[in-house]
């Protein structure tokens, strides 16, 4: 019987040592997240370098929305289109490649009397990646500078680099300006 008492004494301080060891685990784990969550705050949410290509007419300079137009990356792996017809739009993001140093986009247009692949245009941009040491939070990024920029001219009128530096980061601002030929009644 005495060793049957020395087994059962053995086997509550083991739950014993368990009841202690998981709360004390758990409060650990918890410590940890609530460590990692913090080191986050130091880092921006948008940590892509995408430049920002908003609408205008050329005639006033004013913002246009375009709902028939496809806008989609040449030679770009995969699914290229960035924003399809039927979607309207003001801006679209023409994501570039690091790996790269020239990235092209076509458009072309969806309405009824221009849906010609002869009127479609062609927009290629000449850059640099600049690698980035944003901070510990964040890490590395890309950054670009942009050295030349050719396009057709069937419907587009002229493509703007804003601001004036060329340097496309991760701030959320609009870095192109793409002007569009219009009708002569939007041009008064």
């Amino acid at each position: 019987m005495k060793s049957r008492r020395s087994c059962e004494v053995k086997r509550n301080s083991s739950t014993v040592s368990w009841r202690r060891i998981v709360p004390a685990t758990v409060a650990a784990m918890a410590v940890m997240l609530a460590c990692w969550s913090c080191s986050s705050t130091g880092c921006t949410d948008n940590r892509s370098s995408l430049p920002l290509a908003g609408f205008y007419t050329s005639g006033s300079g004013s913002t246009i929305a375009l709902d028939s137009i496809d806008v989609g990356g040449v030679g770009a792996p995969g699914d290229s289109l960035l924003l399809a017809a039927g979607e309207t739009a003001t801006e679209v993001y023409l994501p570039l490649r690091s790996e790269r140093e020239a990235a092209a986009f076509f458009i072309a247009y969806r309405y009824k009397a221009l849906d010609f692949p002869e009127l479609n245009d062609t927009i290629t941009f000449g850059y640099s990646a600049l690698p980035y040491f944003a901070s510990e939070e964040c890490g590395a990024m890309m950054r670009y500078r942009i050295k030349s920029v050719t396009y057709s001219r069937h419907l587009l009128d002229s493509v703007a680099i804003v601001p004036t530096d060329s340097v496309i980061t991760n701030a959320n601002i609009e870095n192109l300006r793409l002007y569009f030929k219009t009708s002569s009644a939007d041009n008064q």
